[in-house]
């Protein structure tokens, strides 16, 4: 296929969009489900819940049903929220429709997520606030019995596919059903990509110090923010380009369109069907008359050959920590689930920073605590997501650089005239305790803190 057909297709898809001004605001919160039985999470329990739901708010209808008939996903059309599993039944999703102003999201989560904790505290099961399910070692890691998720569960387990990448990969190719993001969308206008994109990627390590909270609990328990290595060494991260930030400035457009080019493609639908193939970059893909795939039927996988078709554009799939959508949104998903009480600081974090770029950057520029000492910010990422901060980092400046990136995003917020900086206050109590929920966890365990009662805690909306 000629390659001016895929670019053009993917400019089309992913740049064009952006073309349209708007100014929405979209959330995605991942929440894990807990057995207070110390038990696998009961999945009869989970479909009863579903159930509940729907038949309390009966706005939302099904979406989703999976090859046993239950619903995994529900939805309103008028507001567009959906209330769905993501990857398995252990892990509920709560993702708002868009929105102009935070408290709108925020009083529909609210009442969303009361109400399924409460269901769920009749069968001795709760909600927590955590990047990953600390009963994870309890429950049945198995996909929700969907096309997607089979699909995606498939790739992650096919990493003998791989023995010829320069990589290792961890063992735990379900860690999508115990793992749990925060993410936010916000539209972002054509101009203000390029910038966006490069400005934000400079700050992911003050996100990691602010948002931490993925403590792998038995294993690794150093780490506050484990949920970066189960990407990045897993089939996602084939090709490194798929996951993780972007440790070069885009000078223009086409420097992003060259970036979008570089991506790896892993699965197609057919006939409604998902299809997966080793990871392969995108131009490979399509510069093949045919490729080997796989297809599930009935209950196993079989080979099939597919012609590669430039509307395959739309399963490219990346996650990385900043990524573009086809809705003209650019996709904030490098944050943990946190702490309930706390859900809206993320989406205020970005929102308030949006329209202060030019401030942000200056910031970077002329900070002297972490940038300019010859790291990435990806090396910067790795080295502050540990429970100890490196010697070389010194604590009060560090404090004082994120305190000032936190005033920024109030500021920008105080500017929307809403009142929205409210829900950016917890961050200034974790910067001046040099604390986040992830260290806090760590910290509260090594004092003898029972692990119930930091499940119980985190999941509390006040």
């Amino acid at each position: 296929m000629n390659k001016d057909v895929v670019r053009n297709k993917l400019y089309k898809e992913f740049i064009k969009p952006t073309t349209r001004k708007k100014n929405f605001i979209g959330i995605e919160i991942e929440i894990p489900i807990i057995n207070l039985n110390k038990e696998a999470v009961d999945f009869d329990v989970v479909h009863e819940i579903t159930d509940k739901f729907q038949n309390n708010y009966l706005d939302f209808k099904p979406e989703g049903i999976d090859y046993e008939g239950n619903i995994f996903s529900l939805k309103n059309p008028e507001t567009d929220d959906i209330v769905c599993y993501d990857c398995s039944y252990n892990n509920i999703e709560f993702a708002m429709g868009k929105e102009k102003d935070l408290f709108k999201n925020n009083d529909r989560f609210c009442d969303y997520y009361s109400f399924v904790k409460e269901s769920f505290e009749e069968y001795n099961h709760t909600l927590t606030g955590m990047g990953i399910n600390p009963y994870r070692k309890y429950n049945i890691n198995k996909p929700i019995p969907s096309e997607r998720y089979l699909m995606l569960y498939h790739h992650l387990k096919s990493i003998e596919k791989y023995d010829d990448v320069p990589m290792h990969f961890h063992k735990y190719p379900e860690y999508g059903m115990f793992s749990s993001a925060s993410q936010v969308q916000l539209d972002v206008y054509k101009d203000d990509l390029i910038k966006t994109i490069n400005v934000f990627s400079k700050i992911e390590p003050i996100k990691a110090l602010l948002f931490s909270n993925s403590v792998f609990l038995d294993e690794n328990k150093h780490l506050t923010c484990f949920r970066d290595a189960l990407w990045e060494y897993s089939t996602h991260g084939v090709n490194p380009h798929n996951i993780g930030g972007y440790d070069v400035d885009f000078k223009s457009l086409d420097d992003l369109q060259a970036y979008l080019e570089s991506l790896n493609i892993y699965c197609v639908m057919r006939d409604e069907a998902y299809i997966n193939f080793p990871s392969m970059n995108l131009l490979d893909y399509f510069n093949q008359e045919y490729v080997t795939g796989e297809i599930y039927h009935n209950g196993e996988y079989r080979s099939i050959d597919i012609k590669p078709n430039i509307e395959d554009i739309k399963y490219l799939r990346p996650f990385k920590f900043i990524n573009l959508t086809f809705r003209g949104t650019v996709e904030f998903r490098s944050i943990c689930t946190q702490p309930i009480r706390d859900s809206m600081c993320v989406a205020a974090f970005h929102l308030g920073l949006k329209d202060k770029l030019d401030e942000l950057e200056y910031i970077i520029d002329n900070d002297e605590v972490i940038y300019h000492k010859g790291y990435t910010a990806g090396e910067l990422r790795k080295l502050l997501i540990h429970e100890e901060i490196p010697s070389f980092v010194d604590k009060k400046g560090i404090c004082k650089l994120s305190k000032d990136i936190v005033d920024l995003a109030s500021e920008g917020l105080k500017e929307r005239g809403i009142g929205e900086e409210v829900f950016v206050k917890p961050l200034y109590e974790r910067i001046k305790m040099h604390t986040n929920p992830g260290k806090e966890l760590i910290t509260s365990i090594h004092s003898g803190v029972k692990l119930e009662s930091i499940i119980d805690d985190y999941g509390k909306l006040d």
